[in-house]
């Protein structure tokens, strides 16, 4: 994000086109604004300065080390010791989970191979038992009559 620039920002398109020379895969991607991050990038444009260029900036200047501003952020926030990188993990599950298909889950967390993006969506006991009750209610949702015929015995 330190490297974002309003180039990479249409508002009104509701997006953000990552350059391949700033995505971390080196191949550029569409991201769409929406909700929370749709505000966030507005409140930085209404804070906008034209003598820099970067979307997120303190009084126009770039942003220094990410990681001293986590550390502070955890700090302030008291939730203990937190990695950045748990966010792709959360958004690949959620994205799954949310019944996404896998390609679109997969170009919007910038994994480029399936089995990348199974090392993040983790499955638990608990989605185990949701996959079965989810079974159940399928075949309890189909007909009871029998779709088999009986062939006629022939001579």
């Amino acid at each position: 994000m330190r490297a974002l620039e309003w180039r990479d920002v249409d508002l009104a398109g509701k997006v953000v086109r990552l350059r391949p020379e700033i995505s971390k895969d080196k191949k550029g991607r569409l991201l769409p604004l929406q909700n929370e991050l749709l505000e966030i990038v507005r409140r930085a444009h209404a804070n906008r300065r034209f003598d820099c260029n970067a979307v997120f900036h303190k009084n126009g200047k770039s942003i220094g080390d990410f990681r001293k501003a986590w550390k502070s952020a955890l700090l302030s926030a008291s939730v203990g010791k937190k990695f950045v990188h748990y966010f792709r993990r959360t958004a690949v599950r959620n994205l799954t989970r949310a019944g996404n298909p896998e390609k679109i889950s997969m170009t919007l967390t910038g994994h480029k191979t399936r089995a990348a993006c199974d090392e993040y969506n983790i499955v638990t006991e608990a989605h185990l038992s949701q996959a079965i009750e989810k079974l159940h209610s399928h075949l309890d949702g189909q007909p009871k009559i029998p779709s088999v015929s009986v062939l006629r015995e022939t001579a």
